[in-house]
């Protein structure tokens, strides 16, 4: 195995028997992250839409839409209110143009959006390159039944990856086996994308489509604290942490490329009664890793803003307020009204009124 994928190995290791359905929606049995708790008791829904920010449309398009094979809606037609909330949430003065388009999988419920602004005026990326020593926002996961396709496809499009189309075994926890096969390709704007597929009987991280494509299900962050985004998801959005391992590199070819005796807390958060729409956070704790070339939201290109959905805003807002956070109300006639929260990572989290 070769950088990032013993990283994925280590993540598939730690769920062992994680089946997260297809199609179906069915979680098997024996998964041990596995929802115990119901939907009905959520304050704040699983991942609904992630935010990238970008100048370049035609190479966006190029990854998702071409590549990765989402739908796209766009332009989007927005009312005056709705353009001037985006402003403010982002800092924009009136003289900055944006496009906005919605990249969606019809027919998988469980999927994410991507919101694609696409900025007229030149914005600087968030990250300098697609390494992985940088904090902030790291990747989206796109499960899916060909991965050997999916990789022929996007490299004949030029993208390129941080490895080679990776097939390696995983133990369950009763000793059996399953193949997970991966690439980890480096989308527009330095955002990383994992196309991945389990074999041996394993359902996909998310659900798929007629074409087997699925996706997004997840998203993960480089983070200097993992213990204060675990308590920031916890006690302001009211998700659920269902695993929370340590690792330690043993191999020069060992996770994310970083040296041998490398230290890292690996740790994955749901909204409640969730089984997609999750968020991975990594943690090193013998490395040192390098602030973000600029800070990890909007203006900035890249992945800049998770949005999740609340039938109670009110509640998530005196939590906010209780942990410290930074709220910023977005209320406008004629649009969903919402909150935008910063997480102690700088990263931003709308949380739109269901």
């Amino acid at each position: 195995m070769t950088r990032l994928s013993q990283f994925i190995a280590a993540l598939s290791i730690a769920i062992q028997a994680f089946a997260l359905a297809g199609l179906s929606g069915v979680v098997h049995a024996a998964d041990p992250l596995a929802p115990t708790s119901k939907p009905e008791d959520a304050l704040v829904s699983q991942l609904k839409s992630v935010t990238i920010a970008s100048n370049s449309l035609p190479e966006s398009l190029l990854f998702y839409r071409d590549g990765m094979g989402m739908t796209v809606d766009g332009p989007l037609k927005l009312n005056s209110a709705a353009r001037q909330l985006k402003r403010k949430a982002w800092g924009l003065s009136r003289r900055s143009g944006f496009d906005v388009y919605r990249l969606h999988r019809p027919g998988v419920s469980d999927a994410a959006e991507i919101e694609l602004v696409v900025f007229k005026q030149i914005q600087p990326a968030i990250q300098r390159s697609w390494g992985p020593r940088a904090l902030g926002g790291f990747s989206l996961g796109f499960p899916n039944l060909d991965q050997a396709a999916q990789d022929a496809k996007l490299r004949a499009l030029g993208f390129g990856a941080l490895n080679a189309l990776e097939s390696y075994s995983v133990p369950r926890a009763d000793g059996s086996r399953y193949d997970i096969v991966e690439t980890i390709f480096n989308a527009p704007d330095f955002v990383h994308v994992v196309g991945i597929h389990r074999g041996g009987g394993m359902s996909q991280l998310g659900g798929v489509d007629q074409h087997g494509l699925g996706g997004p299900a997840y998203s993960a962050l480089i983070v200097a604290d993992a213990q204060k985004m675990i308590a920031f998801f916890t006690e302001v959005l009211g998700w659920e942490l269902r695993s929370d391992r340590s690792w330690k590199t043993s191999s020069i070819n060992s996770a994310l490329g970083v040296p041998v005796g490398t230290a890292f807390r690996f740790a994955i958060l749901y909204a409640k009664g969730a089984s997609s729409g999750h968020v991975l956070l990594l943690q090193f704790d013998n490395l040192d890793i390098a602030a973000s070339a600029h800070a990890p939201r909007l203006p900035h290109r890249g992945l800049g803003m998770w949005t999740m959905h609340s039938q109670d805003l009110a509640t998530v807002r005196v939590n906010a307020k209780k942990f410290g956070s930074k709220v910023l109300d977005l209320r406008a006639k004629s649009v969903r009204p919402s909150l935008l929260l910063t997480a102690p990572n700088g990263l931003q989290i709308r949380v739109e009124q269901n």
